[in-house]
């Protein structure tokens, strides 16, 4: 189960394009559609309503060093 404190991480990250759902499901031991239901119907729309937007990271980010998280 995500805390509001994972749930929040876990949308920003996702947002930010620094995670997919499946590796933030792995990260959190839950399945993407879990950390997907999370980000996109709570707490997305919560920084929305607001006033919050969070956009694209321009970091570079390759598989090999998302694997490194999981290690």
């Amino acid at each position: 189960m995500l805390t509001p404190a994972d749930r929040i991480l876990a949308t920003v990250l996702h947002l930010r394009k620094l995670a997919t759902m499946n590796l933030l499901g792995q990260l959190f031991d839950l399945t993407a559609m879990t950390i997907c239901r999370a980000a996109s119907q709570e707490v997305r729309p919560l920084l929305e309503a607001h006033g919050h937007r969070i956009t694209a990271s321009t970091a570079l980010w390759v598989p090999e060093t998302q694997a490194l998280l999981l290690t």
